[in-house]
């Protein structure tokens, strides 16, 4: 049994905590912050805060000169779509990995993590070459492919470790009932570890949400997602911060909101099997 803290050390613990929340947020809010001032205010040194001029305006212009909800539909499309389409792959192979390991199991999670570690630029030119032979260049079906293949080794690497802490003896009786192996990933598996699917599920539309590299170098207006309309506000004559941050506080906020009203789920799916 876990001893309980003395309320010193609780409330030591609590105040680290709330500073490195703190300072975690503190960019975001600055970023909010600044998206209200006007841009003589945004770039005064020392920073302003009470005799800032505060105004409405850079939303107004933000949405004025820019089509947000083609952007934000775009967004939400890829996020779901290279979600959708990766949990498709990666609930089999894990469960495959979990449940009928084979001797290199470990050695092919291990590679597929190591994947994550390439630097995306070293591809950048045979993919992009690939894709305009394809057709693919400032598609949503290209960006949905490319962030589910960026992001399946997390996935599986997930689900694997939810699946692991699945028994086996349930799914071998699922079979002994006559359970096909559809119905036993479908009927049986995926029920049990639904609140790590879903933590999997919302993490990675969190990753493509936020993805800039590939959103950027792959579209150019008809695919463009929240994070290309960010970049568009950088222009020749220099950056515009008022207005760059009432961009991307448009572009953060339904994240945010999501973000907000799951983590229950999120903490739940992520700490599910930890305690037995």
């Amino acid at each position: 049994m876990a001893r309980a803290l003395s309320p010193r050390r609780q409330i030591v613990t609590t105040a680290a905590a709330w500073a490195v929340a703190l300072v975690i947020f503190f960019p975001v809010l600055w970023m909010i912050l600044t998206s209200f001032k006007t841009e003589a205010s945004a770039v005064a040194m020392p920073p302003q805060f009470l005799s800032a001029d505060w105004t409405l305006e850079n939303y107004s212009d933000v949405w004025a000169r820019s089509d947000y909800p083609r952007f934000f539909w775009n967004s939400v499309v890829i996020a779901v779509g290279s979600t959708l389409l990766g949990l498709m792959i990666a609930i089999p192979a894990a469960w495959a990995m979990a449940f009928v390991p084979g001797r290199k199991t470990k050695d092919l999670l291990m590679w597929m993590l190591s994947t994550k570690m390439m630097p995306a630029v070293a591809v950048m030119i045979p993919l992009y070459l690939i894709f305009q032979q394809l057709g693919l260049i400032d598609t949503r079906i290209g960006l949905v492919l490319v962030l589910m293949l960026m992001n399946l080794p997390i996935i599986i690497w997930m689900l694997y470790t939810y699946f692991k802490e699945i028994p086996g003896e349930i799914l071998e009786a699922s079979r002994m009932d006559g359970a096909s192996l559809w119905g036993e990933i479908v009927y049986v598996l995926t029920p049990m570890a639904l609140p790590g699917i879903a933590s999997t599920m919302l993490l990675n539309i969190i990753l493509a949400w936020n993805e800039a590299f590939w959103t950027i170098v792959l579209t150019t207006t008809n695919a463009a997602p929240l994070s290309a309309f960010i970049a568009s506000f950088s222009a020749p004559q220099g950056l515009f911060y008022a207005k760059l941050s009432a961009a991307s506080a448009m572009a953060i906020l339904p994240i945010l909101i999501l973000g907000w009203f799951s983590q229950k789920q999120l903490v739940r799916g992520l700490t599910f099997g930890a305690v037995k």
